[in-house]
């Protein structure tokens, strides 16, 4: 009898655990598909490979705002010299958001600046995957 109660016991034991460990593997599946994600947003800014970018913002956004031919010219007039990235912070929807420092030269003035932006990231659950809020806005306040 101990030995069926002990293992009565253990079986409960490991039913607890099992969906902790489930969670966090799951978790952590998400996190690595997050550094994916930015990896491949960031990556295609570098190269100034706007078209790229624009496919990891969300479906939702470029449904609702999409990029004009007209706005895809004035982004090919710039070329991105530095990408550096922050660390990531959680906002309260469970959207993550990362300040980068994007160094751009304008071709045809060969004027460079800095923009700094903040990128956010939202996880589609059904997609199982994230998206990207929006590309940068290298003119805003001009």
């Amino acid at each position: 009898m101990p030995m069926l109660r002990l293992a009565a016991i253990l079986s409960l034991f490991l039913s607890l655990l099992l969906p902790a460990a489930d969670a966090d593997a799951a978790g952590a599946r998400q996190r690595a598909r997050l550094d994916q994600a930015q990896a491949a947003f960031a990556s295609a800014l570098r190269w100034s490979e706007y078209e790229a970018a624009w496919q990891l913002v969300d479906p939702a956004q470029r449904a609702a705002d999409p990029l004009t031919d007209l706005e895809l010219e004035r982004y090919r007039q710039l070329q991105v010299t530095r990408y550096r990235e922050g660390g990531n912070g959680e906002l309260e929807d469970g959207s993550i958001v990362r300040t980068v420092e994007i160094g751009v030269i304008n071709r045809h003035t060969q004027a460079e600046r800095t923009v700094r932006w903040s990128e956010q990231w939202r996880w589609d659950d059904e997609a199982k995957r994230w998206w990207a809020a929006g590309l940068p806005d290298f003119w805003e306040g001009q």
